[in-house]
């Protein structure tokens, strides 16, 4: 298998613990359940590695000055620290690497998906005490700095660019082919940004069937959230049966039969039919 490598069992048992309660806690932490990501992929990533993450991330906010202004001032300060002197942006490669979703990669490497870079932005402004949150634009992460009457967006991809409203315009377009909605630059709940992560890790593995086993971690860890959409319990038996691990996989069916009847008796007689298939296929 090709790196990163998983973590043993027992590891993997504890990291998803860990997850799971600081998803479910009164305020998640951004940085350290995307951490929790990158362990259960890595299995290299041990508590030092964690621990040495986020000192990065403090080490880096500790190079911002102090409070230099208005949220314009805050995102050209981020700008010049981490685009331009610590060099942090991304590539179209980076699209195809798994180490792209990873915080701790992406801050080893300074390359990574829009997303990652806006985390390691959105994690070191939050720091040094700027107005920042994440603005999940369709199809491109970005951050925004201030109030919605004084909103300043920054693009981390592009090396932390300040975006006009005409930038902004033209990065929806690209995804929807329509305008810009207002809804589109409200702050990103941190539960989000980790579902959104964790659906790029499911489509990059899904480009790639013989890593069924990163769509596996990346559903579970999704099912690990408070609010998920109900059809990953479908997707997670899919990827159980195609793994060969029939009995789990037909169980994982039925029981999500057994949700979808509720509001779809055919979709669930032919979810139950895929159930008795995968049984089928022991024999």
């Amino acid at each position: 298998m090709r790196p990163p490598f998983p973590p043993s069992p027992e590891r993997s048992a504890e990291v998803r613990r860990r997850f799971a309660e600081e998803a479910r806690s009164e305020r998640p932490d951004l940085s350290t359940l995307c951490l929790l990501v990158g362990a259960e992929a890595d299995g290299e990533l041990d508590e030092a590695g964690l621990d040495a993450a986020q000192v990065e991330l403090d080490r880096l906010a500790g190079l911002l000055p102090y409070r230099p202004g208005g949220p314009r001032a805050w995102a050209v300060a981020l700008r010049e620290l981490l685009g331009e002197r610590m060099g942090f942006h991304g590539t179209p490669a980076d699209y195809q690497r798994l180490e792209s979703s990873l915080l701790h990669e992406v801050l080893a490497r300074r390359r990574g998906l829009p997303i990652l870079l806006s985390v390691v932005w959105l994690e070191v402004a939050r720091r040094a005490g700027a107005p920042v949150y994440g603005v999940a634009l369709p199809g491109h992460f970005v951050v925004g700095f201030g109030p919605d009457e004084g909103q300043v967006l920054a693009d981390p991809f592009d090396g932390g660019r300040v975006l006009t409203g005409a930038d902004a315009e033209v990065l929806v377009a690209g995804a929807t082919g329509s305008g810009i909605d207002p809804s589109m630059l409200r702050p990103a709940d941190p539960l989000d940004v980790v579902l959104r992560i964790l659906n790029n890790v499911r489509a990059w593995a899904a480009a790639r069937p013989e890593r069924s086993d990163v769509a596996l971690w990346a559903v579970e860890l999704s099912l690990l959230l408070p609010s998920h959409p109900a059809r990953l319990r479908y997707e997670r038996a899919q990827l159980l049966v195609q793994r060969g691990e029939f009995v789990a996989g037909a169980e994982e069916l039925e029981a999500y039969a057994d949700v979808v009847s509720a509001v779809d008796e055919g979709a669930a007689e032919r979810v139950r039919g895929e159930a008795f298939a995968a049984r089928a296929r022991l024999n």
